[in-house]
């Protein structure tokens, strides 16, 4: 027996959307499960050196949460980059989840899997947009996450450039304030609401107009760099710019008609980085 899943990258935050909004991205990790003697993990591409080939293994913690690896060969391929803020963490425990489900002849359910995942990944917004596709918003109540589905695509172009160095996500949240001045949160608050409004009615303006935060990424600036830098000489054809995840990542936001003259840019500008025009995923992880 052969399970084969892969599940996407993702962007979180979105500016305001701060622990909540998400979106799923045309970038695939994928694993393979088959039959072997004992538990073998094989990883290929992106974090050879730095992942576990036991237990501690993220994608087969996650596995483990439906049903025991043992007796499985686990073949990981990965394209996203770790510890870059696309969300490379919640593909892994997406692809251990989705394979264990299928692994077990259960058809997974993105509503039953969230709460498994928000077990080893505690903040949702990567993991739900993982799991669902698309653009979504999630949120906790009584104790519980819950996600909605909000868009099947954006009215503006989503380019990341991503740089060389790392940040780990628990690094980047120590540096978060434990209050944040009024002002601040009412002006997040306003931009928030911006964008739920912009993502549900793919209204490019009002998007366009939410791409500022007080909350989370002055905070974060000092990690990346990059944010800073685009903020005050924008690209050609962007109209906003917005720190994905924990970053050190950046989202340039462009017009459909300009993007490719804005990648193009920003390749020239930063030839150490990865500069990727990336799509919305309109599917979340499952089996291919």
């Amino acid at each position: 027996m052969t399970v084969k899943v892969r599940a996407p990258a993702t962007s979180a935050n979105l500016g305001p959307g701060f622990d909540c909004a998400g979106v799923a991205l045309e970038f695939w990790n994928e694993l393979e499960v088959s039959e072997a003697d004992g538990a073998v993990v094989e990883v290929e591409g992106e974090g050879v050196s730095e992942t576990p080939r036991d237990g501690n293994h993220l994608g087969l913690r996650a596995f483990s949460l439906i049903t025991d690896p043992e007796g499985k060969r686990f073949r990981f391929i990965n394209r996203i980059p770790f510890a870059r803020g696309l969300g490379s963490s919640s593909a892994t425990i997406a692809l251990g989840l989705v394979a264990a489900c299928l692994w077990e002849g259960v058809e997974p359910d993105p509503a039953e899997l969230l709460p498994l995942a928000v077990r080893l990944e505690p903040h949702a917004d990567n993991i739900a947009a993982c799991l669902y596709g698309g653009v979504t918003l999630a949120w906790e109540e009584e104790g519980l996450w819950r996600c909605r589905r909000i868009a099947d695509s954006l009215p503006l172009d989503l380019i990341a450039v991503v740089p060389k160095q790392s940040v780990e996500t628990i690094t980047a949240r120590a540096g978060l304030p434990a209050e944040v001045l009024h002002a601040d949160a009412a002006f997040s608050s306003g931009r928030a609401a911006l964008l739920g409004a912009s993502l549900a009615t793919s209204d490019a303006q009002l998007l366009a107009a939410a791409f500022h935060d007080r909350l989370h990424e002055p905070y974060r600036s000092a990690a990346a760099p990059l944010l800073g830098q685009l903020q005050e000489e924008p690209a050609r054809g962007s109209v906003g710019v917005t720190l994905s995840g924990s970053g050190p990542t950046i989202i340039v936001w462009a017009r459909h008609e300009e993007s490719a003259a804005c990648a193009e840019e920003l390749t020239a500008r930063f030839p150490d980085c990865k500069v990727l025009a990336l799509a919305v995923a309109t599917g979340g992880a499952g089996a291919f």
